[in-house]
């Protein structure tokens, strides 16, 4: 009997229905490649959680099979995960200069780079990972040193494009490998996974050259007041041109916020900034120069609570203090959820006296993601035989797949997915196949994914309704009160002005547990429930609140 021919898989672990935490599986025979390892900011519900990586059980149970870990470019939200993965799997990483650069900042921080293995690729080189080829293509985004991949199976070539945009003409370094895409589009490409962010805005995006205009405009006409700019601190283009501006205005250039750092002395140190000498000066310095002649660049540009921007403006920050009429440019856009955040910092800077220029004012920003025309492009140059939107909420995907049809290639050679599930793809069909295990895996401090939904729903439930905690002291053997109930009450109500409240609770507490006792009932989970249930049932008839009930029982 015939062999069964080895399928191809695609699954992709993160990315998909959300922002953030991008990762992709692609396995063939006994051999599986991962692109990308992103974390994800946490929810508005996700309370204390720090960051939000993707759950690789899959992954671990096949171990064996992983060849490495293949990353398009140093954001975030396509490296954040690496020094917890690492730790579960290690297995080598392969990277352009600052994206690797970047990574390694990281995993020092965690302890782990002598331990971990790093390649530095070159755009144009092609790696081997067991059956698989994977291609590194240049491609641009709003971070230097961005790639595409063509991964060379033995059933084909599956391109994915990473985070992108068409920009012809980018700061410091060439246009996309568009020749590349169309060679390998003529060649034939089996599957494109595309970066769908932007799929829903019409035309193209802007070029990151358009930023350095406006700013110039803005450092041009603000002669005489204090310029302060947040943005990201992987935008490392973007950072350029704020530097470029001062040094033409005579400005000296101070930098806040720990990323922002890290990120600015990687990029010196690799040549990817080109900055004068004497030109940055330490935050401590800024008291000895003038208003005009400063520029402070500084992270917080999505509100983040602890950010250097935030404490800026709510007047907690050590060296920076809002001046009436500081030029303060925030250079992003917000990512959804993020609204709420950036308003609060906005409006505390205004009220501070500060001139605040944002998106929507002015062309202070423009995205790193392609928009329809360049995904159109993309497409045609490539010609996939299957398509797979990559990279965004369901809305993002659904308009993707819409251009994709609009572009010709059959609906059913488009396959709109889920984290988890997964894409089989043999020599003559493409079909979704199952799921592997798939989801979030939280990170609280040291912790990582010790808190799971039921410890998230107890911290919602005592954020909304507060807790009351009844202490009694019983007898072992008899069961008799000899202590108590004592209710003490954190979050529910004022406990000096509801006296009242408190002892018909503890009244409440105390006929149930005599009835208990009347049973001869000394269970004490039996006892708990009762407990639970009296005083549940008080409070929800005097106050319609539900909150957490912790009862405690010592035994005498």
């Amino acid at each position: 009997m015939a062999s069964k021919k080895p399928k191809l898989k695609v699954i992709s672990l993160g990315g998909l229905h959300e922002i953030g935490k991008n990762m992709t599986v692609i396995e063939y025979n006994q051999d599986i490649i991962i692109i990308d390892c992103g974390l994800a900011f946490p929810e508005d519900d996700m309370l204390g959680i720090d960051m939000v990586i993707p759950d690789i059980t899959y992954l671990q149970k096949n171990a064996d099979k992983v060849r490495g870990i293949v990353l398009t470019h140093g954001h975030e939200d396509h490296i954040g995960a690496l020094p917890y993965i690492l730790k579960e799997l290690n297995v080598p990483v392969f990277g352009t200069l600052l994206t690797i650069g970047l990574l390694d900042n990281k995993l020092k921080e965690h302890g782990i780079l002598d331990t971990s293995i790093r390649h530095v690729v070159v755009p144009g080189e092609t790696i081997k990972l067991g059956q698989l080829k994977v291609e590194f293509i240049h491609t641009n985004h709003s971070i230097a040193d961005a790639v595409a991949l063509a991964i060379h199976t033995p059933l084909g070539v599956i391109i994915h494009t990473g985070d992108f945009k068409i920009d012809y003409t980018p700061i410091g370094g060439e246009v996309a490998d568009l020749q590349r895409f169309a060679q390998l589009g003529k060649e034939g490409v089996l599957l494109l996974l595309s970066d769908s962010t932007n799929a829903s805005r019409k035309g193209f995006t802007m070029s990151e050259k358009s930023v350095g205009l406006v700013f110039d405009r803005i450092f041009e006409e603000t002669p005489d007041n204090r310029i302060m700019i947040a943005t990201f601190s992987s935008n490392i283009h973007r950072i350029q041109q704020i530097v470029d501006s001062a040094v033409k205005y005579n400005r000296k250039v101070a930098i806040i916020g720990r990323s922002m750092l890290n990120a600015v002395k990687t990029s010196i140190e690799l040549e990817y900034l080109d900055i004068p000498e004497n030109t940055i000066i330490d935050i401590s310095e800024i008291r000895n120069y003038s208003d005009n002649e400063l520029a402070i660049i500084t992270t917080g540009t999505q509100g983040e609570p602890m950010s250097a921007l935030s404490r800026i403006a709510s007047s907690e920050h050590k060296q920076v203090a809002v001046k009436p009429d500081d030029k303060i440019i925030i250079s992003a856009s917000s990512i959804p959820g993020n609204e709420k955040m950036i308003s609060k910092v906005i409006n505390e800077l205004l009220k501070r006296g500060a001139d605040v220029v944002y998106e929507g004012i002015a062309d202070v920003h423009v995205s790193g993601h392609a928009c329809q025309e360049e995904l159109k492009l993309m497409l045609a140059l490539t010609k996939p035989k299957y398509f797979m939107p990559v990279h965004g909420e369901f809305m993002h995907l659904s308009s993707h797949k819409e251009l994709a049809i609009s572009m010709g290639i059959p609906k059913e050679n488009i396959f709109l997915m889920r984290i988890g599930d997964v894409l089989e793809i043999s020599k003559n069909d493409a079909k979704i196949n199952g799921t592997v295990p798939s989801g979030q895996v939280l990170i609280d401090g040291l912790g990582v994914g010790d808190v799971g939904n039921i410890v998230l729903r107890d911290r919602r439930h005592l954020s909304e309704d507060g807790l009351m905690v009844v202490v009694v002291t019983m007898e072992k053997e008899s069961g008799d009160i000899l202590a108590g109930p004592d209710i003490i009450s954190r979050g529910f109500v004022y406990v000096r002005e509801s006296e009242d409240l408190m002892e018909g609770a503890k009244k409440a507490v105390t006929n149930a547990l005599y009835d208990c006792d009347y049973r001869s009932s000394t269970g004490w989970s039996y006892i708990k429930n009762v407990i639970k249930d009296a005083l549940k049932d008080y409070v929800w008839q005097e106050t319609k609140r539900s909150p957490m009930i912790l009862p405690i029982i010592m035994e005498v």
